[in-house]
Formats: structure tokens, sequence, C-alpha cells
């Protein structure tokens, strides 16, 4: 028959009473006085609140239920109130007993403000291993109280025969927390709950005996020392234990590494202070992982480390050219430093200024000509460790001075972080992408690098994370950029700039003939004898399928013709060994993306009318042709004033505005019909309009194209331009010669205007494009007119 009771329910927040428990709760507590006031009230014979029972036939009974984290649990304990009055303080308290366990059921309606509900004795199961279990919880209870001290629970403890009550011993037990002592609750098993009280209570007694063991460890130490030795002496003997149980215990001895390490001075005595900090920091505290993270990191760097250069000069110049074909001004700049490097190591006169000075150089150009891998050949060259820093979409100037220590997740900077990978305090750093590095709130990061490329600064850097100087003095810095105009001007100042502006046809066939074929041929799975390509494939390849500065497509290309092979072999549409030539090319390529303009039929060039004039210009990507159209408006239309289209910036609309004013004021000069140009709108446009376009090297090609315009005039198709020109005519200087001559090579040209004071940048350019190009360097708009309009009687497609 079941025991089915009506009880007010005492919820308990995140604690637990089992049977047996006596417990004294605190009747300020809005639902503890509400169960105890509504019990008291069902219970016939009841003395005044609060009061004394002494009958246990009518003292009044309630339902504790446990409430973790806000969820009631599914069993609870019936108590009895045993007694209500003032505790030391003076608050009111109500002491109850456990009893029983029951099951929580159904809501009811009672007297009072509880929740009353019905409650079901709970059925308890046994079976002949409980009395095993509970003589074996007996014992490991009475040790746990021996080392305690507790000789007044000893007595009781031995007293309890009953299994189950044994088990519900464990509620009082500092030990558990309440999810363990719930488990203990909604176990109905007695055998099971032994086991479970068993376990716990064994894991307690090991950490007491590891504790007496620590405590007689430093005990045997310890006579005549001083505290602070007793207080090591603790910590100690703490660690060793931990030590054997994850075998970590040599690795922990910071301060014996700190000493066996050879660190300079300040480091040294730096990582002296925070082993004395650690040592006296606590284990659960989270200071004791920052500092040994940070002990960790300084023990890592390579300070004493440094390899030796090579001053082999000859065999650093072989594998120069080796590894890279062309860029001989960027070489030139290498072997004059290896070669300085190499007198002044021979005269003994050590480093520069006192201190070494390591090389800072920019290189600058468009993608795809070699900068990156340029590094790893510089320290090949030098006989040096690289590492690679990329520094794209960099925000944070912590990603180069560090974090401090106080942030979650601090870290040392990337310089720093470089120099522990290399295993080297005197490696080649890339500095690759500078040009991308951004700023935010959190800082800019290139104001960090001007500290760490300053040859006057970088021999005492300190990162944020370190707070250690660090030696960077000897360090070979490289930085890569596409773009110059997006480097701070303090930071470029504090680098050397060499440019790659670009490679010749020759010099890009040659590439792909020593470099990018035996590359290609080994990632497509074929052997370096089974395909061949023929210079004129490769010279097809740069001149009419990837038309750029770099060999980046060119790469891509040959890849993509060797994988249209190893298909075809797989298919036996063709057996290997294959040589492909320049005719064989469509039939893995398709038909050439770019062919010269001078190339096409007359009727489809660009400047097959007048008013359309082909200029050159720099872009992030290299050199590149830029065409430039104008028309004027039906007079009829009624049509005035200047149209610019193209996304110009505001340079280029100037440009068009002189060009636009000297054409009015020079025109009868020219004769020029400019009549029209008072009377009729204007539009210039250049064409890729989703393109920003911005320069001061525009304004001879906006001039011959309005010139164009109203001549009736064309411009010779194979001719090209670049320069600024004045008010008064005059043809201005402008930059990237180099780069716009190699793209007018590219697109082939064989005629450019370049301005008369640029005349010595033609020294940089290689010689086998002067040799193709016919390069005229011009003073004043006359002579760009006479050179790029074509007879008025030629043929427009055929002017030459």
């Amino acid at each position: 028959m079941t025991d089915n009771r009506l009880l007010p329910v005492l919820p308990l927040d995140d604690d637990v009473v089992l049977p047996g428990m006596i417990v004294p709760l605190d009747l300020a507590d809005t639902e503890t006085r509400a169960a105890v006031e509504s019990a008291q009230a069902n219970t016939p014979a009841q003395a005044s609140f609060p009061g004394i029972r002494s009958s246990a036939a009518t003292k009044a009974e309630v339902l504790i239920v446990p409430r973790v984290h806000g969820e009631y649990a599914e069993l609870g304990t019936i108590a009895t109130v045993e007694r209500i009055g003032r505790v030391p303080g003076g608050k009111t308290a109500v002491l109850l007993r456990g009893t029983r366990r029951a099951v929580v059921g159904r809501i009811a309606d009672g007297p009072g403000a509880a929740r009353w509900v019905h409650a079901e004795v709970a059925t308890e199961t046994t079976d002949d291993n409980s009395a095993k279990l509970a003589s074996e919880y007996k014992s490991v209870v009475l040790a746990i109280l021996q080392q305690r001290g507790g000789w007044q629970m000893i007595d009781a403890v031995q007293e309890v025969e009953d299994p189950s009550a044994l088990a519900d011993l464990a509620g009082n037990s500092s030990y558990l927390n309440t999810e363990q002592k719930l488990e203990l609750l909604t176990a109905l098993d007695v055998s099971a709950r032994l086991e479970k009280a068993l376990e716990w209570s064994r894991e307690q007694l090991a950490e007491l005996e590891v504790t007496d063991t620590i405590r007689k460890d430093v005990q045997e130490g310890m006579e005549k020392q001083q505290k602070e030795f007793l207080l090591r002496r603790q910590l100690e003997a703490i660690r060793k234990e931990l030590g054997e149980l994850d075998g970590t215990a040599n690795d922990d001895d910071y301060r014996a590494r700190v000493e066996a390490a050879e660190l300079p001075d300040a480091v040294k005595k730096a990582a002296l202070s925070e082993v004395d900090k650690l040592e006296r920091t606590s284990d659960q505290s989270p200071e004791g992982g920052w500092i040994r993270t940070w002990l960790d990191t300084v023990l890592e760097l390579p300070w004493n480390e440094r390899t030796t250069d090579v001053h082999d000069i000859a065999a650093a110049r072989d594998i120069l050219d080796a590894d890279h074909a062309g860029l001989d001004d960027v070489k030139e700049r290498i072997i004059e430093y290896l070669a300085v490097r190499k007198r002044r190591a021979e005269s003994g006169l050590g480093p520069v200024g006192g201190r070494r000075s390591g090389a800072v150089l920019a290189l600058a150009g468009p993608p795809g000509v070699g900068k990156t891998s340029l590094g790893e050949s510089v320290a090949k060259a030098m006989g040096r460790k690289f590492v690679r820093v990329a520094l794209g979409g960099i925000r944070d100037e912590a990603e180069i001075r560090g974090h401090r220590r106080t942030y979650v997740g601090a870290l040392p900077g990337r310089i720093v972080r470089a120099i522990k990978e290399a295993g080297s305090m005197n490696p080649v750093v890339l500095l690759d992408e500078i040009d991308k590095v951004g700023a935010d709130y959190r800082g800019d990061p290139t104001a960090a690098l001007l500290e760490v490329l300053d040859p006057e600064q970088n021999h005492t850097f300190r990162d944020h994370y370190l707070e250690v100087e660090l030696d960077l003095s000897d360090v070979v810095f490289l930085a890569t950029a596409n773009a110059l105009e997006t480097i701070p001007g303090p930071l470029l100042d504090r680098m050397e700039l060499v440019t790659l502006d670009g490679y010749t046809e020759h010099e890009k066939v040659t590439i792909a003939r020593d470099h990018l074929l035996p590359r290609e041929l080994e990632r497509a799975g074929l052997g370096k004898d089974d395909v061949t390509l023929t210079d004129g494939a490769f010279s097809r390849i740069a001149a009419e399928y990837t038309r750029e500065a770099g060999v980046r497509n060119a790469n891509r290309t040959i890849a993509k013709v060797l994988r249209k092979v190893a298909t075809k072999v797989a298919l036996d549409e063709v057996a290997l060994p294959l040589t492909i030539d320049a005719e064989g090319l469509e039939t893995y390529l398709g038909r050439p993306r770019h062919l010269p303009e001078s190339s096409l039929p007359a009727s489809t060039q660009r400047t097959s009318t007048p008013g359309v004039a082909t200029g050159l210009a720099v872009t992030g990507a290299g050199g590149d042709v830029l065409y430039i159209e104008a028309s004027l408006a039906d007079p009829e239309s009624g049509s005035t004033g200047l149209q610019l289209t193209g996304q110009l910036g505001e340079v280029m609309k100037e440009s068009v505005q002189i060009a636009l004013s000297y054409l009015r004021s020079h025109g009868a000069e020219l004769e020029l019909p400019v009549g029209d140009l008072k009377d009729r709108g204007i539009h210039v446009h250049v064409p890729a309009g989703a393109v920003p376009k911005d320069g001061p090297s525009a304004g001879i090609t906006m001039t011959t194209a309005l010139a164009s315009l109203l001549s009736g005039r064309v411009v010779k198709s194979d001719v090209a331009m670049t320069g600024e020109v004045s008010l008064t005519g005059r043809v201005l200087p402008i930059g990237g010669v180099k780069q716009k001559l190699l793209a007018a090579h590219r697109a082939g040209m064989k005629t450019v205007i370049i301005p008369q004071r640029n005349e010595p940048d033609l020294d940089d350019v290689p010689a086998e494009v002067l040799a193709q190009l016919d390069v005229h360097a011009v003073a004043n708009v006359r002579d760009v007119l006479d050179i790029a309009l074509a007879p008025a009687t030629a043929p427009v497609a055929h002017a030459a």
C-alpha cells in the first residue's frame, strides 16, 4: 500500500537535504516561512508561531525539494519541523529533520501561501551487497574523519548500522557538491547509492593522503630555515607531486632553465624576476599561466644564435642569376650590400657606427614579377635563414609590437615571432605586401614599423609583450609592395626603394623555359622530357595569351596546357613525348585573347576614326595602354560645354581642361578649326568606366585626341604617348617611363612619345625593348602632333 501525503513545498536553492540530516533554515526567506506556516496551519493541536514542538505525533511536515539552476528535482525529502526560535544574531530560524524520500506529485490546494503537492513516499530497494558496501564505506568515512580530526563524529558514525542511513550520512560531507548530493537523493537503490558515496569518499581520502605526504615532506627539511624557505619548499613539494602525475616535473623548473640558458644580462634579470613571481603565485591563479607562457617565449628566442654570412660574392651572384632571370637592378644592390660587408669583415672594422646596420630594401612592382621569391634567393645568397611575414590586411598595431600581457590571449608581435621561427637573430625577414597595411581604432601598424625599420632605433626594439630590448640591427628586412602611393612617406623614407617594373618578352621566355615549365611538369605528374614547348610557343603565350608585367598568368597558362595534355594522354588522343610549337597552342588554349592593335583589320582598330589617341599609364598591375576618346556634339542639338566620363580623377579632369584651353588659344597656329569648340559640346571618355583613373601623365594624349577630332586626321594606330601638358604647350616630365615602355612593347606599339626631360629614364629600359621601339623625346605639343597624327591624305588604317 502506497503512502501518499499532501505536503507544502519548501524549495531549497543549490543544496540538498537527505533523510537523517538536521538543517537550520532562515525564516526570513519568503518561501521557507510560507512552507513552515502552511504546514503548522494544517497540523492539529498546533502552538502559536513561533513555538516549540515536543510531540512527534503532532509535528508539522514539509517537503524539501532541491531547486538547481531554477529546475525542481523529481524527488524531495519529507522533513519535520523540530524547533522554531531565534539564533545568535537575532534572526528567526527553523530546525528541520529529514525523514523519508518522496516523489513529487501533482499540485494540490492547501492552506497558507505555500505550494502544496501530493507526495508519495519512495520505496528503497536493497540487496545482499548492501551490507558489504556499507562496511567499506564506513571504514573510508572513519579514515577521513581521522585525517581531519573529527573525533566527535567517529562514535556517531560507528553506531549507524542501516546501509541506507549510512549512505545518507554523505549529505553532511563538505567535499560533495550539489549535483553529487542530488544523485544520492534520487538513487533509490541502496547499493547504487553506497557505490557513489564510496567512490567520492575514496577520491577525497586520496587527496588528503597526498596533502599529508606533502606536509611530511616539507617538515623533514624545514628545520632552522626561514619562512621564505618554508614557503618555497611547500610549493616545490606540491609541484613534485603534480609533476609525477602528469610527467611535467622537469619542465616546470623555470629557475633552473633560466639559469642554464645563455640569456643577455637584462633579459636574464627580467626572467628571474618573473620566476620569483611564479613561485609566489597560486596554481589556481590565471597569472601563473601568463607568466609560464612569457617565460617559454623568452627561453625559445635565439638570443645568441647567429648564422655566418657567406662572403663569396661570385657564388652569391650565381645563386641570384640561377633563381631569377632579369631583375638586374635588384641583384646589383644585393651584391653591393654583400661586397661592403665582406670588405668590412676583412678589414676588421666591425659594424658600421659601432653596431650592425641591417639593410632595408623595398621591392616595388606589379604582381607576378617575383618579389616574394626574391627574398628566399637573397637569404640563400647570404647564407641566412629566411622567414616571411604577411602584412596584407593588418590593422592592429599589436600585430607588430605585440599585446600587453594583461590582455587575454596576448602574444608577441609578428617581428618577434619571425625571429623565433627563424631560430636566428640575423635572418632575412620579408615584410610581404607592406602597402596593404591599414589603420583603425586599434592603432596604426605602419607607425610601429617605423621603429622596426629604422637602423638608428631597431637595435633597442621593445615588444609590448616581451618588455625587454631586442636587437634587430643585424636583421635584413625586405619589403614588397605593388603601389607606393599607399605607403606613408615617413615609412617609405626608411627603406631603400628598388623597383621591379616587369619583364621583357625575352625574359619571360627564359623564365618560362627554365623555371615555370619544369615546375608545372612535376605538378602535372609528367616527366621532364614528356612535354616540350618551343621558344615560339612561350613567346606567343607571353604576347597573345597573357598581357602582364609579371609571369603569374603565364604560369597558369602553361599549367593549363599541361592539364590538357594529361587529359588527351589519358584518352589516348596523343602520345608522349610531345612537342608544342606556337601554332599548336590553339589546340589547347583556343584563339589568342590579346592581339596588337596594329595587327587588327583597319576597320576595327580603335584609332581608325578621328578623336581617339593611345596613352600609357601605370597601374597596380604594372604599365598598361590607355585609350582616350573625344567627340563633338551635333550643332543642332544645342549641347555645349565639356562632359567627362570614365571615372576620372581630379588630375585627369584638369588635364582635359588644360588641353582644351591650349587648343582654343593656339588652334590657329596648329591650323585647327577651333571655332567648333565654342558652339558645340565636347565629350571626352576613357573606356573601362568601372575602373577609377587618375594621374598626371595623360595631358598630351588628351590634347592629341582633341586635335585629331578637330582636324579630322586619325592618330596612327602604332603610336602611344605619355606626358603632361602646360597651358603654353610645353610637355612636362612624368614618372614610370620604364613600365610604360614595357607596356607599349607588350601591346605591339612601334612608336612612343615621351617628354624630353624624361630622356635619362631610357637608360633603365632594356636594350632589346628600345631596339624595337621608336622613342621620341619631345618638348612641345606641336612635335607631338607632327609625330602622332597621320597626314590628311593618308589612308586611315595604315597611316605611318
